[in-house]
């Protein structure tokens, strides 16, 4: 007999996952990925003090609601300036590491703030990518537990 985790790993392994940042495959097969920041840009970027930081939350895939782990999950950090950007992390997100920053410009409107925590540049962007990690495993290290491991810095 399945036990509901079970069940619900299967149910997740076989939702489409709907990434919220571009990119398209190739004709080989391969991700084009679009890039917001690269070189210098993206060390300063990465640097940057994060001021407040919002756990989000959309559906998974199609589905028109969350459904507790049923769902994708990230952190929307703002840095002094204003400018906001999402930190989350899904298998094939990245080149180097599955955790991604995307513009918070990217996000639909699916996305709902589940619950925020001021920072007042105590981290930077680094820090929160650093505390997401690399890798992703469905069940160790997924969007949820990299969500969660950025709040509780």
């Amino acid at each position: 007999m399945f036990s509901l985790q079970v069940l619900l790993l299967v149910l997740v392994l076989s939702l489409p996952v709907d990434s919220s940042f571009s990119f398209s495959f190739g004709s080989r097969g391969s991700r084009n990925r679009n890039y917001d920041f690269s070189g210098p840009d993206l060390t300063k970027l990465y640097n940057s003090g994060v001021y407040k930081a919002e756990k989000v939350v959309r559906p998974l895939g199609n589905l028109k609601d969350t459904y507790g782990p049923i769902s994708h999950s990230g952190v929307r950090v703002t840095r002094e300036d204003g400018s906001q950007f999402l930190i989350h992390k899904g298998d094939g997100y990245g080149v180097s590491s599955q955790t991604v920053v995307v513009k918070a410009d990217h996000m639909s409107s699916a996305w709902k703030t589940v619950s925020s925590k001021d920072f007042n540049g105590g981290k930077t962007v680094a820090d929160f990518v650093k505390a997401a990690g690399e890798t992703y495993d469905i069940c160790s290290a997924n969007c949820h537990h990299a969500a969660d491991d950025m709040m509780n810095q």
